[in-house]
């Protein structure tokens, strides 16, 4: 039999409340340093009496009177010889004195002893049970902030994520794990109110392009003998909204991707996708007839490679998109000790300073002031994902005459560092 087996008993009697487990710690701790006292007190008391082995009774008032007259006969007998008989009378009454003594302190010093320990195991007992009821007191007092935080947890749901503790009393443990509880509540609130808005967003945006499409069939279709050419357009309009949810779904996937921080730890160059982004954009660059200037310096880091190049990607699409026809685009690389950074701006539209948070909402789109209305509203939400999982910064500007000024920092990680 192993010895969880043996065991298992005992853990069955064991008290499950840790009230209740507190105040029994609380009596046998008590207890056992008022058993260590009281041994150490009683030895100590031991000690200090005298201890000699029994060797008579009580001294008796005749033995007394003996051992007086002996000493009244020797006082007078100074002159002349003592007689034997005397000497050994006085003898055994000397030695019955020393052994009528020596009993009487054996058994005053028992009777100490005896005294000091029934009183000692008597108060050690009573102060062991008042220990145990002021031990539970003071453990419910103790525990009443856990109670709060079992019960606010046990309410805690998506319906009332806004309850907090607000804990008050000294900055102890308690009140730290009070202040943490409510930070978690506080995350998870704003964790689950944007995922109901990024949901009822997506949904929303999902559901336009099957919209778009059954529209399209069924225009289509309701016609008597609809031509070739009708069924053509159908068909290129149809295609045209499949493309763009694919694009939706896609960036969704990446949105999702960058927000669960699982990312894969390589060497990549920041110069290389923003390279790759303007040569992906170049046809639109030249439809728009945007003069662009770059300077491309070495930026390298470690890094997820497919959401910092879909980052780059989202940021050059987001200044060519909305910009405006003969603007601009100014896109840099370059590192520091520190880190690695990207800066990105574009001419376009005005947009005010208390709108440029708002763009890196999902599905915020600046079609009211730029006139744009293709994509799907996720580029920026996606590229401060991206930013998030890399610990790393991104700040957004309003250019008085109009555009957006962007700046990317990815700290420097310090092996690659080492490696150059």
């Amino acid at each position: 039999m192993n010895v969880h087996a043996l065991l298992r008993p005992v853990r069955k009697l064991w008290p499950q409340k840790v009230r209740t487990r507190l105040t029994l710690i609380y009596a046998a701790l008590f207890f056992a340093s008022g058993s260590a006292l009281l041994g150490l007190t009683y030895g100590l008391v031991a000690s200090s009496l005298p201890t000699q082995p029994p060797a008579g009774s009580m001294v008796t008032s005749q033995e007394l009177s003996k051992l007086t007259q002996c000493k009244l006969a020797l006082g007078q007998a100074k002159s002349r010889p003592i007689p034997t008989s005397l000497q050994d009378r006085c003898s055994q009454a000397e030695e019955a004195y020393s052994a009528g003594t020596v009993a009487g302190l054996q058994a005053q010093r028992q009777r100490a002893l005896s005294d000091l320990l029934a009183f000692s195991l008597a108060g050690l007992a009573v102060l062991t049970v008042v220990s145990g009821g002021l031990g539970w007191f003071m453990s419910g007092r103790l525990l009443r902030p856990v109670r709060v935080i079992t019960a606010t947890a046990r309410r805690a749901s998506e319906q009332h994520l806004g309850e907090r503790l607000a804990l008050t009393g000294p900055r102890d443990e308690l009140t730290e794990l009070a202040d943490t509880f409510d930070d978690m509540l506080e995350r998870l609130d704003a964790a689950f109110a944007t995922q109901r808005r990024f949901v009822a967003n997506a949904s929303h945006e999902l559901r336009t392009p099957l919209t778009v499409m059954r529209t399209a069939i069924d225009v289509t279709l309701a016609k008597p003998s609809p031509t070739a050419r009708q069924l053509a357009d159908m068909a290129v309009r149809v295609r045209r909204t499949i493309d763009r949810a694919e694009s939706m779904v896609e960036a969704l996937l990446t949105l999702a991707a960058s927000d669960q921080g699982e990312l894969s730890t390589e060497f990549t160059d920041l110069a290389t996708w923003a390279e790759d982004a303007i040569d992906a954009a170049a046809a639109e660059i030249e439809r728009l007839d945007l003069h662009l200037d770059t300077k491309l310096d070495p930026a390298e880091t470690t890094g997820d490679p497919q959401l910092l190049e879909r980052m780059i990607s989202n940021l050059v699409d987001n200044a060519v998109r909305h910009n405006e026809p003969g603007g601009w685009i100014t896109l840099c690389t370059g590192a520091s000790d520190a880190a690695v950074y990207l800066q990105i701006a574009n001419s376009g539209r005005y947009i005010p300073d208390d709108v440029v948070p708002a763009l890196f909402e999902p599905f915020r789109r600046m079609e009211a002031r730029t006139g744009v209305r293709d994509g799907v509203g996720l580029g920026l939400s996606i590229a401060r994902s991206v930013v998030t999982a890399h610990h790393a910064t991104v700040t957004a500007r309003s250019r008085p005459a109009g555009g957006l000024d962007i700046s990317v920092v990815i700290p420097r990680d310090p092996a690659a560092a080492s490696d150059r």
